[in-house]
C-alpha cells in the first residue's frame, strides 16, 4: 500500500483563502505546474526560494508515493518590460545592450538557471518547456478565445476583453481584486490606445520592425502574450484540469489571474484545482533591489564575493536556513540568521552521524513511533517545515542523550529513528551531508594525489605514453590535470 493511503495533506488554497483536504484529480497520479524564470539575467534569490519551496513539495509527494508530473517552463520570449504589454521585450533588451542574438542570452542564463539549482539540490522537473517551443500551441489556444468571443483583433495584435469576460465570469477570483476597483484606479497610459479598455491584455502583439524575435501568425508576425504561455504549456502536459500551479506571490496578479481568464475563455473551465503561492525573500529587512543595492545573488552568497555577507554559507546551510520558515510566510535573509542556521544545520548533521555509533538496550526512553507520526503531521500539515525541523530536533536531543548515557534506545526504534530522519533531512528537505561531501572530496583528492605521483615518475622516466594516459583518462572522468610552475593540481567538472 503506496503511503499516500495512510495520510491525509491540506494545502493552502490561494483561490479559496483556506486550507484544503488535497485530493488528486486521478488517485495516486499528481500534476503540478510552477512558472519557472524569464531567462534574461542570472537568477534572483527569491526566486530561488520560490522554486526551493516547491522542490521540497515535489520531494515529498514522491516519498508518498504519488506519481508526479512536475512541470516548470522556461520563458523565452514575450514578456515585456514592467510585465506590461508595451515596451521592449526583456531578452531582446539584453541582447540589444550586449550586441549579441537572443537566443545567446537565452542559453547563458538557462544554464546559470540550471547551474544555481543544481547548487542548492534540487531535483530536475518531469518536463521543462520552453515558451518558444510552443508558439502553434499558442497560436491555437488564441484562436479559441477569439472562436468564443472574448479576444479581438488590433492592428494585428490581439487582446483579451476583460470587460466582456467578467459579465459571465469573475475577472480577479484569485486576486480578490474587483474589475471596477481596477478601472477605478487605472490611468490612460500612452501606447495602450489599441485596446478598447487599459485593463485588456495582450494575447499576441504585433512585432515592430526592429523586434528581432517573431513569428507568423494569422493575425501578424509578432509574438504571444508572457500570460499565454503558461496557460499553453500548463494545459498541454496537465490537461485542461490539474491538480497544481504554483509560483511566487508577486504572480498572483495579474499573471495568474490572466491564465484563469484564458483557461475559462478557451475552455469554458476553471484550469487548476489548487493555487499556491511562495512568500518574498527580503535582505535585512528590505525588499532586494538591484537599483538600490541591497541584493545578493546566489552565487555571491554562496562564495562569499560580497560586501553584505560576514562570511561564505555551504548551499545546504542556506537551504536549511530557507526551509525553517513557512513557504507561505515572507522571510529575511540575514548574517545573523545564516550563521544561526549553520549552528543548527551543524547541530543536526553531527547527530546524524552519531546514529551507527549508538548502542541499543531492551527498553526505548523516548516514544520514536510518535515522533515519526509528528514529522509526517508536520508535513500534512501544509508542507509545515518550521514545525518538522523543530520535530527532527526533538530527535538530535534523544540522540544526545543516548550518546551520554542517559536515554536507552532498542534496535527496532533506532532503525525507524535513522530511517526517519534521514528520510525527512535528506529526502524531503533536500539537504545534504556536508561532512559525507567532505569526505567524498578528500578522498577523491587522495586519489589523484597518487595518479598525479604515478604520472610525474613516469615523465621522469621518459614514459610519456604512460604520462599522456593517464592526463588523458583522467580527463575522460571530468578531472583535468594542469601542469604549473608549483606542481600539478587538478580541477574537476
Amino acid at each position: 500500500m503506496p503511503l499516500y493511503d495512510s495520510h491525509t495533506i491540506k494545502i493552502y488554497n490561494s483561490l479559496s483563502g483556506e486550507k484544503e483536504i488535497f485530493e488528486p484529480i486521478t488517485k495516486g497520479h499528481i500534476g503540478m505546474y510552477v512558472c519557472g524564470p524569464t531567462v534574461y539575467s542570472n537568477v534572483h534569490l527569491g526566486n530561488v526560494r520560490t522554486f526551493m519551496s516547491f522542490d521540497m513539495i515535489f520531494r515529498y509527494f514522491k516519498h508518498l508515493g504519488y506519481k508526479v508530473r512536475y512541470v516548470r517552463n522556461i520563458t523565452d520570449a514575450g514578456h515585456l518590460e514592467n510585465d506590461a504589454d508595451v515596451g521592449e521585450d526583456k531578452i531582446t533588451k539584453k541582447a540589444r545592450l550586449e550586441a549579441i542574438e537572443p537566443m545567446e542570452i537565452v542559453q547563458r542564463y538557462t544554464v546559470d538557471f540550471h547551474n544555481v539549482l543544481n547548487t542548492f539540490n534540487f531535483l530536475p522537473p518531469s518536463i521543462e518547456p520552453t515558451a518558444t517551443g510552443h508558439i502553434i500551441e499558442q497560436i491555437e489556444l488564441i484562436q479559441s478565445i477569439i472562436d468564443n468571443g472574448f479576444g479581438y483583433i488590433v492592428n494585428g495584435s490581439v487582446y483579451f476583453d476583460v470587460h466582456k469576460y467578467n459579465t459571465s465570469n469573475e475577472y480577479g477570483i484569485l486576486s480578490k481584486r474587483k474589475l471596477e476597483d481596477l478601472i477605478h484606479n487605472t490611468r490612460a497610459l500612452d501606447g495602450q490606445s489599441d485596446k478598447k479598455n487599459p485593463q485588456d491584455f495582450a494575447l499576441w502583439k504585433k512585432a515592430e520592425p526592429s523586434h528581432i524575435m517573431r513569428w507568423p501568425s494569422p493575425w501578424s508576425d509578432g509574438f504571444p502574450g508572457w500570460h499565454l504561455e503558461c496557460t499553453a504549456m500548463s494545459t498541454k502536459y496537465l490537461g485542461d484540469y490539474f491538480d497544481i500551479h504554483g509560483g511566487g506571490m508577486d504572480l498572483k496578479f495579474p499573471h495568474h489571474e490572466c491564465e484563469i481568464a484564458q483557461n475559462k475563455a478557451a475552455k469554458g473551465q476553471d484550469p487548476v484545482k489548487y493555487w499556491m503561492h511562495a512568500n518574498m525573500l527580503e535582505l535585512n529587512g528590505a525588499r532586494m533591489s538591484k537599483s538600490t543595492g541591497n541584493y545578493i545573488n546566489p552565487a555571491e552568497l554562496v562564495s562569499g564575493d560580497n560586501d553584505i555577507m560576514s562570511k561564505t554559507y555551504n548551499p545546504s546551510v542556506i537551504r536549511f536556513f530557507m526551509m525553517q520558515a513557512s513557504y507561505k510566510s515572507v522571510l529575511d535573509l540575514t548574517d545573523d540568521g545564516l550563521k544561526a542556521a549553520e549552528k543548527g544545520f551543524t547541530r543536526l548533521m553531527d547527530a546524524i552521524g552519531l546514529l551507527d555509533t549508538l548502542t541499543t538496550q531492551t527498553t526505548s526512553s523516548f516514544n520514536v513511533s510518535n515522533w515519526n507520526q509528528k514529522c509526517y503531521d508536520a508535513m500534512n500539515d501544509d508542507f509545515n517545515t518550521p514545525i518538522l525541523i523543530a520535530t527532527l530536533f526533538d530527535a538530535v536531543k534523544f540522540i544526545n542523550q543516548i550518546k551520554d548515557g542517559s536515554a536507552t534506545v532498542t534496535k527496532a526504534d533506532l532503525d525507524l529513528l535513522t530511517t526517519t530522519l534521514n528520510t525527512f533531512t535528506f529526502d524531503v528537505l533536500g539537504l545534504v551531508n556536508i561532512a559525507k561531501e567532505q569526505t567524498g572530496t578528500d578522498k577523491l583528492a587522495g586519489a589523484v594525489a597518487i595518479l598525479i605521483n604515478l604520472r610525474e615518475e613516469a615523465r621522469l622516466n621518459k614514459d610519456f605514453a604512460l604520462s599522456d594516459k593517464i592526463r588523458d583518462e583522467l580527463a575522460v572522468k571530468g578531472i583535468q590535470l594542469k601542469d604549473g610552475k608549483e606542481g600539478t593540481t587538478f580541477t574537476t567538472n
